[in-house]
């Protein structure tokens, strides 16, 4: 996602100047395509940049290019740090306040849609923090996205993204679910995918996901164990609310027993390993 969007701003005219990637051959890669620097310190990529987005897997991976011994707010004053990965609200709001006390700003541009629209600049962007940033910023971020939402202050933009991977997520286990059973019956699955789709059993997961369940065709675009990650994150919201929330409990185990099982890197399609008859998870 990261290099993708990195590509999409050089393509755009931004001057992408520094690049940092754990996996040092995967930012010497990008580099030379896009023509940037390979930071080999994260407060090189702060030194560097005005600006700096940021995409890593979890919340570990956050407090870690933040908070550990090099670290991102190392001379970060004046910076803007814009933050695209999916976390608790809570890392964003401790982000936000210990860059202010940097004399930095950040922002939280929860991504939907995937590693195709990050090239292409169509984003979904659901944006967090401070409003006169977001509007200083929207430029850029018109220029990541086919659609921006600023849904409130520091932390907001985390839960919504939260409620929509969850009801992705038990989107996508109810067709895998279903189209299981269908298999199982010996019904013709596209036809059952097409009644699905004029029916009340239509959904945006249909259309992205029924052919790759049915020909086990998972390669990844958004991870099971990111899919785990974040239902995990909506329940967590849910049970601090005192809010009941079976179905996405049954989704997210059903996502952990995938990693359990060694497909966490699957795309999330791959859930239908489990319900299709004779697959891996029987």
């Amino acid at each position: 996602m990261g290099g993708n969007m990195a590509r999409c701003l050089k393509d755009k005219g931004y001057d992408v100047v520094s690049v940092f990637d754990i996996h040092a051959p995967t930012a010497q890669g990008l580099a030379a395509e896009i023509g940037a620097t390979v930071a080999e310190k994260l407060s090189d990529v702060t030194a560097a940049a005005d600006i700096v987005l940021t995409v890593v897997t979890n919340d570990a991976a956050m407090e870690a290019i933040f908070f550990g011994a090099d670290n991102l707010f190392a001379g970060a004053k004046g910076r803007i740090f814009i933050n695209c990965a999916t976390l608790t609200p809570d890392v964003h709001r401790k982000l936000d306040g210990e860059a202010q006390k940097v004399g930095a700003q950040c922002l939280e541009a929860c991504m939907a849609s995937s590693i195709p629209q990050a090239r292409s600049g169509e984003l979904f962007l659901m944006i967090g923090g401070d409003k006169s940033l977001f509007d200083a910023t929207k430029p850029l971020l018109d220029d990541l996205s086919k659609a921006l939402r600023f849904v409130g202050p520091a932390g907001k933009a985390s839960e919504v993204k939260a409620l929509v991977n969850m009801v992705m997520n038990i989107n996508t286990a109810a067709l895998a679910e279903g189209l299981g059973i269908g298999e199982a019956l010996g019904i013709d699955l596209p036809t059952l995918c097409e009644i699905f789709s004029q029916t009340g059993a239509g959904s945006r997961v249909l259309e992205t996901d029924s052919d790759d369940m049915i020909n086990r065709g998972h390669d990844c675009f958004f991870s099971a164990e990111h899919a785990a990650k974040d239902s995990g994150i909506a329940l967590g919201l849910a049970s601090g609310l005192g809010v009941s929330v079976p179905l996405a409990r049954a989704t997210y185990e059903q996502y952990c027993r995938m990693v359990e099982l060694g497909l966490g890197e699957l795309d999330k399609s791959g859930i239908a390993e489990l319900t299709f008859p004779g697959r891996g998870g029987k």
